[in-house]
């Protein structure tokens, strides 16, 4: 696939998910290869389908009017590097964390790489600190 390609797969990627949780569920089978692997940190990996949508459903159920935005986008050779803003309100629990009904706006990156038209393996991540100071779980450092 060529970059422009490669680029509009993830914003039409990103332009489904944004239409709620069904929609994801549905993006999920038409973007992902069955044997997708997403890599969240050692030991972590999210692998298949299945899993893939078990992941993303615990996400929306915690967040279920989740916002996502393309802010850069980066291709070389078949991956291409994301960088996003995500939105979202807080009304289910995350992380073992009770809905706190709080609005939260949090980067997040990724590398994804493409192979016969679909996301077959990414390495992502979000900023996690800035989503528990958001949440009230990590004080916000005061002025020194």
């Amino acid at each position: 696939m060529s970059a422009k390609e490669i680029k509009a797969l993830m914003r039409r990627l990103v332009a489904e998910s944004n239409k709620g949780e069904a929609a994801a569920m549905a993006a999920i089978d038409e973007f992902y290869a069955p044997d997708f692997v997403y890599h969240s940190g050692p030991g972590e990996d999210v692998r298949g389908l299945k899993e893939n949508k078990q992941s993303t459903s615990d996400f929306y159920r915690a967040f279920p009017d989740i916002h996502s935005t393309i802010d850069d986008m980066i291709v070389e050779g078949d991956k291409v590097a994301t960088r996003g803003t995500m939105t979202g309100t807080h009304k289910g629990e995350f992380m073992g964390i009770p809905p706190t009904n709080k609005k939260v706006t949090v980067w997040v990156f990724s590398i994804d790489r493409v192979a016969g038209g679909k996301f077959v393996e990414e390495w992502g991540t979000y900023d996690t600190l800035g989503l528990m100071k958001q949440l009230g779980i990590v004080p916000k450092p005061g002025k020194g």
